[in-house]
C-alpha cells in the first residue's frame, strides 16, 4: 500500500473495508482512501491491503497476475490502489460489467501506462467481455487460473470475515478513544449523540471524513472532540413514505447509488426526475473511494460551492430532519440553508438524522449539469440544478427554481429571476429574457478565486440554454459505457530464433508481478532503522527577498524536535554557484528550501516547521515571461540556427502570415514524490544514499561536496523509482545533500520524503513557453520562409534551462522541410520554481508551435491541413536547418500508414457530415507526423557500463548505470543478456542500480538509457561468453552449470565490464550546425475528438498512432511508452494547467487543484502500430528509444479539437483565422466557440482589477 498525495486524489493508498451490517445482515466491503481514513473509525472493521489479496510467497490473485501479464504497471507505485479498487468491486459484484469496472477506476490516478493496458487486464472479469462468451468456458481457465465469472465464489480467495465475532462487538456501547490532543467518540445511540451534541455543541460530526481531514491536513484545523456517529441505526435507515425516500445522514453516497438505482427500476418515471437526476451527478462526482465513505449528510451540512448534490437537492425541495435534546425540527434544504443564513440553518447542539428527498410530479422538468476540469473525481468549475413546474397541460411555468455552485463561497439560487418567470410561456424570448435576468443576478467578481471568470459566467446561461433545451425536447438521458477496445501486442520475430531467447518478445514487466502484490519496494517503503529521524523542511513565502534572520527556537522546542539544519551546518559546498541546498542570504522563489527540521516523527518535524520565524526584506520579483523579456533577464545567451536567406524568400512569397502561441508548463505528478534515505555509517564518514533519482552519479557527487568528503565514500542506491519523467534528474542531489547535512549533524540516519504539496511546487517542472513566427508561403500551400522566436519561463536557476531552449530551437522545425528557415530562443529568468527536464525536453512545445503556424497556412489558403502538412514534410535523403543528413523514408511510410490505418479520409467526411447535422455538438479529426530525436548532443552523455557476474550454481547477476523508471529498461537489459548468454530468463537476476557497482554513470535520460546501457551489458556479456568458448567447444552437450564449474576450476574469471562509447554527436553553435543526434525517431498520429459547444468538454473518440520504432526489443514495453507518452500528452495540451498568484506562490498543489488525465479521458478506441521492416543501424539490435516519442502524438487531441472549434467558427460566420493556446481546456474551448451566450456576459477590463492568476508565459 502507498501513500501518494495524502488528500484521497490518486488511489494509490487504497485498501477494502468489510464490515458487518446488522441492518442487511450482511459484509458489506468498499474501496477507501487509506489516507483518509481515521484509525479510530475501523473499530469492528476488517482492512485488506494489497498484501493480504495474494503475494509470490503464497498464492496470487487472478486480478494480480492479469495485471501483470497484461503490462498493466510500469513504474507500479499506483498498482496496489488498482489492485484494490479492482478487488473490492469482486467482492460485491463477481460478475461486473464493464461500466462499473471503469466506474471502480474512477479514483485512481496512473501517470505511466496510459490506463489502456490496466482496462484490458480487468476485461476479463466482466462476463459480457469475456472472449469466450457463449462457450461454456473462460479466460481466465485458459489461463490456468478460475473462471472469472460463473466461479465468481472462487475467484476471491476470499478471507472469511468473522461475521459472528464482529457482531458482538458492535453491541450498544460507546466507544472512546483518547489521543495526545484529541478525544474520539463513537456513540451507539441517537439519544447519546444528541447529549454530546447539547454538552459540546462545537464537536464537528465525521462520518467518512472526506472533508474534514483536509481541513486538518492542509488549513491545520484542530478539534479538541470528534464525534463519530456511523453506528447509529436511525442515520442509517432507509424508508419510504408516500412523499418520498428518507435516507438517513450516516448513508454513503455509494450506497446512495444503490439506493436510487432500485427506486428508479421500481416506481413511475414521472416520480424519479430528482432521483434520476442524482444518479447521473452521483457517476461523475469524486471516485469509488470517496463515494464509498462520504455520506449524505456531511456532504449536505458542509456546503461546499461545487458540491453536486446540494443544488439538485435543493431544486428538488428536499427536507432536513433534524434533531436536538430539545427535540426535532424539519428544516427546508433551500438557498438560506445553502448560504448559512441563521434563521435557517442547523442551531450548534442539532444534528441532521435524515433527509426527504420528495418525489416528482408529472409536470416536474428536472435536471443537473457540471463541468469539471476533468471529466470524473474532478470538483466542479461549475455545477447546476434546474426544476421546472409547469401548469397542467400547459407550458406555462408555474414554479421554477435554479441554483449555481462554483460561483462563490455557497450554492447559489437564482430566485429573483426565477420569480420573474414563473406565469411565462416556455418559448425563446422567454430564454432570453431569462439569461439576461440570471447574468444580472448572479455575480461574479473579476478577481474570485478559481479565475476563469468569463468562462464561469458563460456556464451559468449555457447551462440554461441546455435545460430549455431538454424541457423543451423532453430529451431522455442515454446510458453510456467505456467503450475502450482490447489490444494485441505483437511483433514478428526470426521463426529460427530460439523459444528462450526472449529479445524481440513481448516479455512482462520484470517487476510486474511484485508491483501488483505490493512486494516491490520503494525507497519510503525501506523498513525503519534504529535511530531514524524524518525530515521536514521550511520553503520561502516570498519569490524574492532578502534573508533578514532565521528564528528556530520555538521549533527547536517541539516534543521529538532533534535539530533544525540551515545552510551554516553544512560542511563542504552549499550545492553550486547557481542553485542552493539551502538558502543562505537570499530567496528566489515561493518554495525555496530555507532549513530542515529533524525529528523522531514525520509529524514532529512538520508541526516544527511552522514555528520557525523567518524575516525577509522584500526584493521585486519578476514571474512572467513578458517581465523578464523587458528586464533583459534571461540565462546564457540567445541560440540560433539559420539556413537559406529568409529574408530574400519573404520577399517572394504569395502571402505572409505573424502570430504568437502560448503553451503552459507541466508538472510531473510521478506518483512516488521524491525520496530519499541517508544512513550514516560508523567509520570512515562513509554514507549510504537510498533516492529515488534518474542520475546517481549527481547525486553522489552533490552529496560529497556538501559534506567534504571523497565520493568514494558516498554509496548511492536506487532500486527503482516510481516514475520520473526527467523531474528526478537534477534536484534529488539536492534534496539528499540537504538529509545528509542532516544525518552528518545528528549523526543519525535522515528520511526525508516530500510530501505531494512540497513535491509540487519546489522541483518546478515543464517549461512555459511563448512561441512567435512569421511564415511566407505560396498560394498552393507550400511554405518557403518560416522565422521562429521562442521564449521559455526557465523560473529561478539555470538547471537544464539552457539546454533545454537549445533543443526547443534545433527541434522547432519538426518533420517540416522548409527552404528558408530560422530559429531563435532565450531561456527566461524568473522568480518562479526552477524549470527542469520533462519527457520530450522541449519538443512538446516547439513542436505544438509548428504545428499551430502549419495550421494557420492550412486556413489562410483555405486548403486541407493533412494536404499542407504533407507536401511540407521532409521526403527522403534529407537535412535539417543544422545541416544534420537523415533519411526520411520512415516518415513517409508512417504517413502513409496511419493514413489508412486510421481510416483518416472516411472518417474525416464523417465527421463533416456529422457537423452539418449538429449545432451544439461539432466532430474534430486531425493527422500529425514528427520528427522526434533521441540522445544528447555532448558525446559522453552516450556511454555506459555494465558488470556481470556469473556464479557457480550457474545463476547470473547484471548490474549497469541505467535506473529502472517504469520504462522497463531492466527487462530490456535481462532480455539482452538472456539472449548474449544464451540462458533463460530464470538464470538471471538484476537487483540495483548503485555508484558502488556500476561507477559514473551518466543520467537515464533521452530515451537512450536501454540503447546505452544495452550495448554495455552485451559487451559484459559477449566477453564472458567468449571466454567460455573454449569450455563449451570441449563438452558442447553439457549443461551451463557443467560449463560454470569448469570455468572456475580452470581460473577463468566470471565477471566481467562492459562498456559503450559509440554515439558521437556535436553541435557547434557559432556556426549553426552539427550532428547533435544519434538518430531520429519518426511518428504519425490521428485522433477525432467530439465537443460540447456550449460547456466546452470533449470526449476523445479515437487514436491511431503509427511509430518507427524499428526492431523492438520489447514491443510491449515499447507500446506502453508510447501508449504513456500519448496519455501524457494529451494531459499537457488539454488540461494540466499550472496556476501562479500575482505574488508568485502556485496554487495548484495537489491531485484536487492539478488535473491529470484519468481512465475517462483514454480514447474509446486507443490503437498503436509499430511500422514494420525497419532498422536502425546505430542501435542495439536495429531496435528505437520509445522513451519520449508519444508525448507530441498527444497533440493530435488538441488539433481534432482545433478542427472542431475551426468548424463551429465557420457556421457561426466568425473568423477561420485564429490561434488557440495550450494547454486546449474547457475554458479555452468554449470561449472559442463564441456565441449569444458569450456575448451576452459581463467584461472586465484588463488592468481595473487585481487577477486570481498570472499568465506565466
Amino acid at each position: 500500500t502507498k501513500y501518494g498525495c495524502g488528500i484521497g486524489g490518486c488511489g494509490a493508498c487504497t485498501v477494502m473495508i468489510s464490515r458487518y451490517d446488522p441492518i442487511s445482515k450482511k459484509i458489506l466491503h468498499h474501496p477507501a482512501n487509506s489516507c483518509l481514513l481515521p484509525i479510530c473509525s475501523l473499530y469492528g472493521s476488517a482492512v485488506t491491503t494489497v498484501e493480504g489479496v495474494g503475494s509470490t510467497k503464497t498464492k496470487l490473485h487472478p486480478i494480480q497476475k492479469r495485471l501483470a501479464n497484461c503490462h498493466g504497471s510500469q513504474c507500479g507505485f499506483c498498482t496496489p490502489g488498482m489492485v484494490m479498487s479492482m478487488y473490492s468491486l469482486l467482492r460485491n459484484h463477481p460478475e461486473p460489467t464493464m461500466e462499473q469496472i471503469t466506474a471502480a477506476l474512477d479514483g485512481n490516478l496512473c501517470r505511466c501506462t496510459g490506463y489502456r493496458p490496466i482496462i484490458d487486464s480487468y476485461r476479463p472479469f466482466s462476463a459480457e467481455c469475456c472472449p469466450m462468451k457463449g462457450t461454456g468456458g473462460c479466460c481466465l481457465d485458459k489461463e490456468g487460473s478460475i473462471s472469472c465469472s460463473h466461479e465468481g465464489d472462487r475467484v476471491l480467495n476470499l478471507y472469511l470475515f468473522p461475521s459472528q465475532r464482529v457482531a458482538k462487538q458492535m453491541q450498544k456501547k460507546t466507544l472512546v478513544f483518547h489521543g495526545p490532543r484529541t478525544t474520539w467518540i463513537s456513540p451507539a445511540s441517537l439519544w447519546e449523540l444528541l447529549e454530546l451534541k447539547a454538552n459540546y455543541p462545537n464537536a464537528p460530526l465525521v462520518v467518512g471524513n472526506t472533508s474534514m481531514v483536509l481541513e486538518m491536513k492542509m488549513e491545520g484545523v484542530y478539534h479538541p472532540l470528534i464525534l463519530y456517529p456511523a453506528r447509529i441505526p436511525e442515520l442509517n435507515a432507509v424508508c419510504y413514505t408516500e412523499n418520498g425516500i428518507v435516507i438517513g445522514a450516516a448513508c454513503h453516497l455509494a450506497q446512495l447509488r444503490e439506493i436510487l438505482i432500485t427506486v428508479v427500476s421500481e416506481q413511475p418515471e414521472e416520480k424519479t426526475k430528482v432521483y434520476r437526476t442524482l444518479l447521473k451527478q452521483l457517476k461523475t462526482l469524486a471516485g469509488e473511494q470517496i463515494r464509498s465513505l462520504a455520506s449524505l449528510g456531511g456532504h449536505i451540512v458542509s456546503r461546499g460551492s461545487t458540491w453536486d448534490l446540494n443544488p439538485v437537492l435543493a431544486v428538488g425541495k428536499s427536507i432536513l430532519n433534524l434533531e436536538s435534546t430539545g427535540g426535532t425540527l424539519q428544516i427546508p434544504l433551500n438557498d438560506q440553508f445553502l448560504t448559512r443564513m441563521q434563521n435557517a440553518d442547523l442551531r450548534p447542539n442539532e444534528v441532521i438524522v435524515s433527509i426527504l428527498i420528495p418525489f416528482s410530479q408529472k409536470d416536474d422538468f428536472v435536471s443537473a449539469f457540471r463541468q469539471a476540469d476533468r471529466r470524473k473525481n474532478a470538483l466542479s468549475v461549475v455545477n447546476s440544478g434546474m426544476r421546472v413546474l409547469f401548469k397542467p397541460n400547459t407550458d406555462i411555468i408555474a414554479d421554477m427554481s435554479i441554483f449555481y455552485g462554483g460561483i462563490g463561497p455557497t450554492t447559489v439560487s437564482a430566485r429573483k429571476s426565477c420569480q420573474k418567470l414563473i406565469g411565462r410561456h416556455w418559448n425563446e424570448q422567454m430564454l432570453d429574457d431569462a439569461c439576461r435576468l440570471i447574468v444580472g443576478e448572479i455575480v461574479l467578481s473579476p478577481s474570485a478565486v478559481g479565475g476563469k471568470v468569463e468562462y464561469r459566467r458563460t456556464l451559468l446561461v449555457s447551462f440554461l440554454f441546455r435545460f430549455y433545451l431538454e424541457v423543451l425536447q423532453e430529451l431522455k438521458k442515454m446510458k453510456t459505457q467505456s467503450k475502450i477496445e482490447r489490444f494485441s501486442i505483437k511483433q514478428d520475430v526470426d521463426p529460427g530464433q530460439p523459444p528462450q531467447d526472449p529479445v524481440g518478445r513481448p516479455i512482462m514487466h520484470q517487476s510486474g508481478i511484485k508491483h501488483t502484490t505490493g512486494e516491490a519496494t520503494y525507497c519510503d517503503d525501506m523498513n525503519p532503522v534504529d535511530g531514524e529521524l524524518s525530515m521536514a523542511v521550511v520553503t520561502s513565502t516570498r519569490a524574492h527577498a532578502k534573508i533578514i534572520s532565521i528564528d528556530v527556537s520555538e521549533a527547536l522546542k517541539v516534543p521529538g524536535v532533534v535539530d533544525v539544519v540551515t545552510a551554516r551546518d553544512i560542511p563542504g559546498e552549499n550545492g553550486t554557484e547557481d542553485e542552493r541546498v539551502y538558502a543562505d542570504h537570499e530567496v528566489i522563489y515561493v518554495g525555496h528550501i530555507i532549513c530542515g527540521v529533524v525529528a523522531e516523527t514525520y509529524e514532529q518535524a512538520k508541526k516544527a516547521t511552522e514555528k520557525v520565524k523567518i524575516r525577509y526584506e522584500d526584493l521585486e520579483p519578476i514571474l512572467t515571461i513578458k517581465d523578464a523579456i523587458k528586464h533583459n533577464s534571461y540565462f546564457g545567451e540567445e541560440k540560433k540556427v539559420e539556413k537559406g536567406n529568409v529574408e530574400e524568400a519573404f520577399k517572394t512569397a504569395n502571402q505572409i502570415i505573424e502570430g504568437e502561441i502560448h503553451v503552459g508548463g507541466q508538472l510531473h505528478f510521478y506518483l512516488e514524490t521524491d525520496s530519499v534515505f541517508v544512513i550514516p555509517r560508523k567509520e570512515d564518514q562513509e554514507m549510504d544514499v537510498y533516492v529515488g533519482t534518474q542520475y546517481a552519479t549527481a547525486v553522489q557527487n552533490t552529496v560529497a561536496l556538501a559534506l567534504n568528503v571523497p565520493s568514494s565514500r558516498i554509496m548511492c542506491h536506487t532500486r527503482r523509482v516510481g516514475g520520473a519523467f526527467g523531474g528526478k534528474t537534477t534536484k534529488p542531489p539536492f534534496f539528499a545533500a540537504a538529509a545528509a547535512v542532516a544525518a552528518n549533524k545528528t549523526g543519525r540516519p535522515v528520511r526525508f520524503i516530500l510530501h505531494r504539496q512540497d513535491d509540487m511546487f519546489i522541483p518546478g517542472g515543464r517549461h512555459p513557453l511563448l512561441g512567435k513566427y512569421k511564415i511566407g508561403f505560396m498560394n498552393d500551400g507550400r511554405i518557403i520562409a518560416a522565422d521562429l522566436e521562442f521564449y521559455t519561463n526557465a523560473g529561478c536557476t539555470p538547471d537544464e534551462s539552457v539546454l533545454v531552449i537549445e533543443y526547443v530551437v534545433l527541434k522547432s522545425d519538426n518533420a517540416y522541410d522548409i527552404p528558408n528557415f530560422r530559429s531563435r530562443g532565450r531561456a527566461c529568468k524568473t522568480n518562479l520554481p526552477s524549470n527542469t527536464a520533462f519527457r520530450g525536453f522541449g519538443f512538446p512545445q516547439s513542436g505544438l508551435t509548428a504545428e499551430t503556424w502549419i495550421a494557420a497556412v492550412a486556413s489562410k489558403t483555405h486548403l486541407p491541413h493533412d494536404k499542407v502538412r504533407e507536401m511540407n514534410m521532409y521526403k527522403g535523403a534529407s537535412a535539417t536547418p543544422y545541416k544534420q543528413d537523415f533519411d526520411a523514408s520512415s516518415l513517409t511510410r508512417c504517413w502513409k500508414e496511419c493514413l489508412e490505418k486510421s481510416e483518416y479520409y472516411s472518417r474525416k467526411t464523417a465527421s463533416e457530415e456529422f457537423n452539418k447535422q449538429n449545432y451544439w455538438k461539432k466532430k474534430g479529426i486531425a493527422i500529425i507526423p514528427m520528427k522526434f530525436s533521441v540522445g544528447f548532443y555532448v558525446t559522453y552523455y552516450h556511454q555506459a557500463a555494465a558488470l556481470v557476474h556469473i556464479y557457480l550454481d550457474g545463476s547470473v547477476l547484471v548490474a549497469h548505470g541505467g535506473i529502472e523508471l517504469g520504462q522497463g529498461i531492466n527487462t530490456k537489459m535481462l532480455q539482452i543478456a538472456s539472449h548474449e548468454l544464451k540462458l533463460p530468463l530464470s538464470y538471471l537476476h538484476l537487483s540495483e542500480t548503485s555508484t558502488v557497482t556500476v561507477p559514473n554513470a551518466v543520467v537515464t535520460a533521452g530515451s537512450i538509457g536501454a540503447d546505452v546501457n544495452g550495448k554495455a551489458v552485451q559487451n559484459a556479456c559477449q566477453i564472458l561468453r567468449k571466454r567460455l568458448e573454449p569450455i563449451i567447444k570441449e563438452n558442447p552437450q553439457g549443461k551451463w552449470e557443467d560449463w560454470i564449474q569448469a570455468a572456475h576450476q580452470q581460473s577463468i574469471s566470471l565477471s566481467a565490464t562492459g562498456f559503450f562509447k559509440v554515439y558521437v554527436t556535436n553541435m557547434d553553435w557559432m556556426k549553426e550546425e552539427g550532428n547533435p543526434f544519434p538518430y531520429y525517431v519518426f511518428g504519425v498520429a490521428c485522433s477525432e475528438v467530439e465537443i460540447d459547444c456550449l460547456t466546452g468538454d470533449h470526449k476523445n473518440i479515437r487514436t491511431d498512432i503509427v511509430m518507427d520504432a524499428c526492431f523492438s526489443i520489447n514491443p510491449a514495453v515499447d507500446i506502453g511508452q508510447i501508449e504513456g507518452g500519448f496519455i501524457q500528452g494529451l494531459g499537457l495540451y488539454t488540461m494540466e494547467e499550472i496556476k501562479f498568484s500575482p505574488e508568485g506562490e502556485q496554487y495548484t498543489l495537489g491531485p484536487d487543484t492539478y488535473k491529470i488525465p484519468a481512465v475517462c479521458d483514454v480514447p474509446e478506441q486507443l490503437r498503436i502500430y509499430l511500422l514494420p521492416n525497419t532498422r536502425n543501424p546505430m542501435a542495439i539490435y536495429s531496435s528505437k528509444g520509445m522513451g519520449e516519442a508519444g508525448v507530441f502524438m498527444g497533440s493530435t487531441v488538441f488539433f481534432a479539437i482545433r478542427d472542431a472549434v475551426a468548424a463551429v467558427r465557420k457556421e457561426r460566420g466568425l473568423s477561420e483565422n485564429f490561434t488557440l493556446d495550450s494547454p486546449l481546456t474547457i475554458e479555452r474551448i468554449r470561449m472559442a466557440c463564441a456565441d449569444d451566450f458569450t456575448a451576452m456576459i459581463p467584461k472586465d477590463k484588463p488592468g481595473t482589477y487585481k487577477p486570481w492568476a498570472i499568465d506565466i508565459e
